[in-house]
């Protein structure tokens, strides 16, 4: 019993091993069937793509050096194109700047550099007149001054005509003639600011021809007002310092504001009137201030005097 049954043990595994085999082949070998041809197809896919690449790679290299280069290439033209055209705008701006600048150097001698046609360059007007100040010799200076002193000399002898008219003022109250210096004197300094203000202002072509009026009446306020301030100190020194009549320091302090208003307004009045009339304002208007603000001063101090004098009961 045992022997068979042992027998048929064994005759049963050899056929289960016998089937197993005979399954395992057909299940594997269709699969290897497939999947080889699967494998064939990808390996010779893949082989393909590497060749491609290895093809396309220099044409892509290439391609991109070329785009680079043409970019590159764009860039300096438009480089080159801007430069080009700064360029020919610098040298159209020198163009204008020339023929703006010649018109204005030619009208500097007869202005004085401060001409209506040199207001907007008065930068370049003013360097051409320094150049020609420099380059002409001391004798041509004294030769455009001379005559223009002269005149004025000829206008301060009218101090002297109006001191001998009111000499019998003088001879009642001396103290008035000790502040005839100082009086003129400050109509001077009071005018000779104006006309530098004025002048300079005009040669930098911060005001114009146009703008007269309101300079001249601006100066002239500020003149009045610089003229009662000033009053107002020298009066009361002269009084209880100096040891002056009281009538006396009275008309000092009371000729201080209309001197100096009169100065005022003669200097800023001056440099336009003589751009207007094509003169050299620099040669002509401080001495022309100064002569007429002598003369107006002098007249105004005694003509004030004489009024004065009588509120005081003072009789000349």
């Amino acid at each position: 019993m045992c022997g068979r049954s042992t027998g048929s043990g064994h005759h049963l595994l050899h056929s289960s091993r016998f089937y197993f085999v005979v399954i395992f082949i057909c299940i594997v070998g269709p699969i290897s069937a497939i999947k080889s041809p699967l494998a064939a197809e990808t390996t010779s896919g893949l082989s393909s793509f590497v060749k491609v690449s290895k093809v396309m790679a220099p044409k892509a290299t290439a391609a991109a050096t070329a785009l680079d280069s043409s970019s590159s290439s764009s860039v300096l033209r438009e480089l080159k194109e801007t430069i080009r055209s700064q360029a020919s705008e610098i040298d159209r701006l020198r163009e204008a700047l020339s023929s703006a600048t010649s018109p204005t150097r030619k009208s500097t001698p007869a202005a004085g550099g401060v001409g209506h046609a040199g207001h907007h360059h008065g930068g370049a007007a003013s360097s051409s007149a320094g150049e020609d100040y420099k380059l002409k010799p001391f004798y041509t200076v004294a030769r455009e001054r001379v005559g223009w002193l002269s005149f004025f000399i000829c206008t301060l002898s009218l101090t002297a005509m109006i001191m001998n008219g009111f000499e019998h003022t003088l001879s009642r109250q001396i103290e008035l003639a000790y502040f005839v210096p100082l009086l003129a004197g400050h109509g001077g300094n009071t005018g000779g600011q104006a006309v530098g203000t004025v002048l300079s202002a005009l040669s930098s072509g911060a005001v114009t021809r146009g703008d007269a009026f309101g300079v001249i009446a601006k100066e002239a306020a500020s003149g009045l007002t610089m003229g009662v301030v000033l009053g107002a100190f020298v009066g009361p020194i002269a009084h209880y310092v100096m040891g002056i009549s009281r009538h006396v320091s009275t008309v000092v302090s009371a000729t201080f504001p209309l001197l100096s208003a009169i100065a005022a307004t003669l200097g800023s009045a001056l440099p336009f009137v003589c751009v207007a009339l094509g003169l050299n304002p620099a040669v002509i208007a401080a001495p022309a201030m100064t002569s007429f603000v002598d003369v107006t001063g002098l007249l105004c101090y005694f003509l004030l005097a004489n009024k004065i004098f009588k509120l005081f009961g003072l009789e000349l």
